[in-house]
């Protein structure tokens, strides 16, 4: 009897209209993500065509909220001072149409004089081109070329048939006709010019209609747009806010820039002699607007005015340098320091955006390109529909490191990512055990993520192979120093560096095995294989003290202990240091985790792996975390700590409490707390949460916090010695910390800090934010706590306290030299 289990005996079972339809149903949906491309290109295409077709009332709109975001501060400060919002919008436009007025007026009179000017200078003109004119008909290197064509085109012609030499003749009997234009009257003049003027007086008038209106209802339209982009309030205003910040931001520093850029221009030209001087001054400022193109259409006009006026070639010359000098100023120094942050936009992003806004609305749209775009982005950022318009405007990386080196062995090319992977190390000053850490050991957990999902056969070989040939590389670059004195005194073998299960550990146990050399000591790894008593006895672990069994997979728990419980049965002596790489674990209960798993120690990154290691080892290796630098004026810093008084003042510490427990519940973290660095020590003025670190009571924890912690070991220090905030995200995967004993003693996985500054602008200590857990922290959230920090910071000052005057330090003595102060 045949098998009714089979797939063919299911179908055969099935009604023909059952299965018919559910392949139908099956076909519909594959065809969703098509219909959803093909529905996405059609509204693309709608929106283009409305931005073209109703381009006569969108244009005016457009600059109409553009200029609003110029003008709108300006009224916003007339508003702080008491003044109406009426009044305070008809002041702004009114100041604006005035010196709108007067620059129009002052350019239409350079202009004129200019034109009356002009016919002096034909004849230097006439002068100039019959010079040209005489050197291009000179012999030159291209006269021998020249004499060859010109006999070939006499032979052609010469053998050419009778009946086109008279076609020839008849096309040279062929007389001119010229059409000339009948001469308007007056009316008709003044019609012609009024036809003219009538667009583009009708759009400036749309354009100053909606300013005034868009200022005057700026809060209900802000409403309506938060209403229109959702119901996510948080996402909404986080787009507007940074939409409305960004485009003000580059228009009024676009502004400042051009007219920085426009003054010197009018002034060097008048001071070399260029006619009109203050008109290209003018121009040059305006023409700055257009990207790109508009500085080279701006330097045309008086390069070719000073080609035209003077009969030599200095006056050229002079302009064109000076030209070339205020480009570079303005582009190296005053854009860069004005803006201070970019757009956002990448280049390709600002030209392919610069043709299209140009394509869809001319000129005007060429010069809003970039605001324009600015809003795609913002929105793209915060719109996760539109997403995409983030990745494809942004000029933010879309793949960090780790990844990039990740898809590169992928596609099978080890040379690249060998390349990107040497960049990476340079960038640490050669700090090869921090890139294993930071970015090597990230790429082998997105290969264990994608090994049983969607990596094939030959994905995984070229990443094996690739991941072989970078390590090879890496050893060869940076071979290991000779073993520390402690090693070959001390009598202990090499530490055994093993995988623990896949290809991927074994890679990983490489990297650590390499490392460890890197510090001096002698590190070895074995082959690794199924765990087999064949294989054990292979691995010869009798002269071994410490081994290091390396783990990337998951959920590592299960095979781990037993690999540890076979270790420890065939050699009771090994100290194992079990390093569980591929998952962050949450932290807590880490002894007593490494006693189940059969291990003497249980590390999560490769710096606490290399710390744990020396601890067993009784060794003097390089420190797994960072000192805290000492800034130059630590002096004067610290004498200005002890000089403010906030230790015996219990109002401030009040205010410093009431500041920490905000920050708990804004930032929500799990401790907040306002410390102060002195010369030697960091000590809290208040606090506010507990971490609750494994085994420590809560008295335990406030009497260490009382006593403080070495300088050397805070990271309040690194942001005192920086003097601007600072955020890490993962204190166990960041090389300056991972090591630290204070930090992995607390159970401290985030931290977050800005300085507190006094008067004279001295940083006395931090805000910072503690969490045992790990967190991403973006640069908005900084931001705002730097602004936690500066309002208690003013209301110190207000008391009275933290701005006690500090001698200053006695000037440097002079050189026995020359005299001069030495620096």
């Amino acid at each position: 009897m045949p098998r009714t289990d089979s797939p063919q005996g299911a179908n055969a079972s099935v009604p023909p209209s059952a299965a018919g339809g559910r392949d139908g149903l099956a076909a519909l949906l594959g065809l969703v993500p098509t219909l959803r491309v093909l529905a996405g290109l059609a509204i693309a295409a709608l929106i283009i065509g409305g931005l073209y077709a109703g381009r006569t009332i969108l244009v005016p709109l457009a600059l109409a909220f553009l200029l609003s975001f110029v003008l709108d501060p300006l009224v916003v400060r007339l508003k702080r001072i008491g003044v109406p919002r009426l009044a305070a919008v008809l002041l702004v436009v009114g100041a604006t149409l005035s010196v709108l007025g007067v620059t129009a007026v002052f350019v239409t009179n350079e202009a004129r004089v200019l034109s009356e000017q002009l016919p002096q200078y034909q004849n230097t003109i006439r002068k100039k081109l019959r010079s040209l004119a005489q050197q291009l008909r000179a012999p030159g290197m291209f006269e021998g070329a020249k004499r060859t064509l010109d006999i070939v085109q006499s032979e052609v012609e010469a053998a050419a048939p009778a009946l086109s030499g008279s076609s020839g003749a008849r096309r040279r009997a062929v007389q001119r006709v010229e059409v000339q234009e009948p001469q308007l009257s007056p009316a008709q003049q003044a019609l012609a010019a009024f036809d003219a003027l009538k667009r583009p007086a009708t759009d400036a008038g749309l354009v100053l209609v909606f300013v005034i209106f868009i200022l005057l209802d700026r809060v209900d339209l802000r409403d309506r747009l938060l209403r229109l982009l959702g119901g996510n309030l948080h996402r909404a205003t986080d787009a507007m806010d940074e939409a409305g910040e960004r485009i003000s931001r580059y228009l009024i520093m676009q502004l400042t820039v051009n007219v920085s850029y426009g003054i010197p221009m009018a002034l060097g030209l008048w001071a070399i002699g260029v006619p009109g001087a203050f008109l290209w001054g003018a121009l040059a400022g305006l023409m700055r607007f257009v990207p790109y193109v508009g500085a080279f259409v701006a330097a045309l006009f008086p390069v070719t005015l000073a080609f035209a006026v003077h009969p030599g070639w200095s006056l050229v010359l002079w302009t064109i340098g000076l030209i070339v000098v205020l480009e570079l100023i303005s582009n190296n120094i005053i854009e860069p320091w004005l803006y201070g942050a970019s757009t956002g936009l990448s280049i390709l992003s600002l030209i392919v955006a610069a043709t299209f806004w140009a394509t869809l609305w001319g000129p005007v749209g060429l010069i809003m390109s970039t605001p324009l775009t600015v809003c795609l982005l913002v929105v793209g950022r915060y719109l996760p529909q539109l997403a995409f318009l983030d990745v494809l405007l942004g000029s933010q990386p879309v793949l960090d490191e780790p990844t990039r080196i990740y898809q590169r062995m992928l596609a099978g090319d080890p040379d690249e990512a060998i390349e990107l992977s040497v960049a990476q190390v340079e960038a640490l000053r050669g700090d090869v055990p921090a890139f294993y850490g930071q970015v090597a050991l990230p790429v082998l957990r997105m290969a264990m993520g994608d090994h049983m999902r969607v990596a094939t056969p030959e994905h995984r070989l070229r990443l094996f192979q690739g991941m072989d040939e970078l390590l090879d590389d890496l050893q060869e670059q940076y071979p290991p120093p000779p073993p520390v004195a402690a090693a070959s005194e001390s009598g202990h073998g090499p530490v055994v560096c093993l995988g623990g299960k896949w290809e991927l550990d074994h890679i990983a146990a490489r990297m650590a095995a390499h490392a460890l050399a890197l510090q001096g000591w002698p590190a070895q790894t074995r082959a690794f294989g199924p765990l087999t008593a064949e294989h054990l006895e292979g691995l010869a672990l009798e002269d071994a003290q410490v081994v290091c069994l390396v783990w990337m997979s998951p959920e590592p728990a299960a095979a781990a202990r037993h690999f540890c419980r076979r270790l420890r049965r065939r050699w009771p002596h090994v100290r194992i240091v079990l390093a569980l790489w591929g998952e962050l674990l949450e932290p807590g209960g880490v002894q007593d985790d490494a006693q189940a798993l059969g291990a003497d120690e249980l590390t999560f990154t490769l710096a606490q792996t290399l710390a744990r290691i020396g601890e067993l080892q009784g060794l003097e290796l390089r420190r797994a975390f960072e000192e805290a630098p000492i800034p130059r004026d630590d002096a004067a810093r610290v004498q200005a700590l002890r000089a403010s008084g906030v230790w015996d003042n219990e109002a401030l510490r009040q205010l410093c409490l009431h500041t920490t427990k905000r920050a708990v519940d804004i930032f929500d973290v799990q401790q907040a707390m306002v410390s102060l660095v002195d010369a030697e020590m960091q000590r809290p003025l208040c606090s506010h949460g507990r971490l609750a670190p494994p085994g420590v009571t809560e008295a335990e924890e406030e009497e260490a916090l009382r006593a403080g912690m070495p300088r050397a070991l805070s990271p309040c220090a690194h942001v005192v010695a920086a003097r601007r905030p600072m955020a890490v995200a993962d204190i166990g995967r960041d090389a300056r910390f991972a090591g630290n004993p204070v930090l992995h003693a607390r159970g401290v996985r985030f931290y977050a800090g800005a300085p507190l500054r006094d008067a004279a602008g001295h940083v006395l200590g931090t805000l910072c934010l503690l969490d045992s857990r790990p967190r991403a922290f973006d640069p908005r959230e900084l931001r705002l706590l730097q602004a936690m920090v500066d309002d208690l910071a003013a209301s110190w000052r207000g008391s009275g306290v933290a701005a006690a005057p500090v001698p200053r330090p006695p000037p440097p003595a002079p050189s026995a030299t020359v005299g001069q102060v030495v620096p």
